[in-house]
């Protein structure tokens, strides 16, 4: 599972459109949020919303490398939130999904002190070359929550039968080439650590069948296909297939959270 990320710029060549760190078809964030929606959500009603119940004004809050704003329109029954994004195209589709959004960089946040109760982000910090610089940014601009939703830690894969399991190394070597960290989700204490944060930790829960693994299994590919080797990604794909017809297929990657308050 990977995230549109909101830090370095690839220019291809002259003539091509920029490329950004992280940036991935909107299908698979879709995907992201139909598998942790609900566990944000229960995070966020049970651990930052559960002493604001009497109150009557919605927390703001702050969406850091927003993307489309897939994740501001979940939360926004429960908050009223802004968004920033690195990527001017994916922050005209969040402004085009209702939610109000504008082209900034983590690391320099446009706000000031203290400007939200909640600032959070998902799935970001692994494509930043300096996530506790992010981290201090979005802390500067809280006055109360810094909230990681999400980070995976793709060197904690799980991937049966053993054919399959051939993807993970390519699938991480082709993340470290982009310049992200595949293991940011175990890190992420020792970060908000490292900020003067104290943060509470954990897993996300998964549970899957092998129904919707069928119905998933084209869209799982291609989020974990890199785009060198073609002979082993052949190989895998080959057990791959095999795995998904005989119900064998297992695909498993930890992700965590971390969320502190001020």
């Amino acid at each position: 599972m990977l995230a549109c990320g909101i830090q370095t710029i690839f220019p291809l060549h002259a003539s091509s459109p920029i490329v950004y760190a992280g940036q991935v078809p909107e299908e698979q964030l879709v995907r992201q949020r139909a598998w942790l929606g609900d566990s944000w959500t229960w995070l966020l009603k049970t651990m930052v919303l559960e002493d604001r119940i009497e109150s009557v004004t919605r927390p703001m809050a702050l969406d850091v490398g927003c993307g489309p704003g897939l994740v501001m329109e979940l939360l926004a029954p429960f908050l009223d939130v802004r968004g920033i994004d690195i990527d001017p195209m994916t922050v005209r589709r969040s402004n085009e999904r209702g939610q109000e959004a504008m082209v900034a960089m983590a690391e320099r946040l446009p706000f000031e002190d203290a400007s939200f109760d909640i600032v959070y982000c998902s799935y970001l910090l692994l494509w930043v070359s300096d996530p506790a610089k992010v981290l201090r940014e979005m802390a500067r601009v809280s006055r109360d929550w810094v909230i990681c939703l999400a980070e995976p830690d793709h060197l904690g894969r799980i991937s049966y039968p053993p054919g399959v399991a051939e993807l993970d190394s390519l699938f991480v070597r082709s993340l470290r080439e982009q310049g992200a960290d595949p293991g940011m989700g175990r890190r992420l204490q020792e970060v908000f650590v490292r900020c003067g944060l104290r943060p509470v930790t954990g897993g996300h829960s998964s549970m899957w069948s092998a129904e919707r693994m069928k119905a998933e299994s084209e869209a799982e590919w291609r989020s974990l296909t890199p785009a060198a080797d073609p002979k082993a990604v052949a190989r895998a794909r080959e057990a791959w297939d095999d795995a998904l017809a005989n119900g064998s297929l297992v695909q498993y990657n930890p992700v965590f959270f971390a969320m502190a308050r001020k």
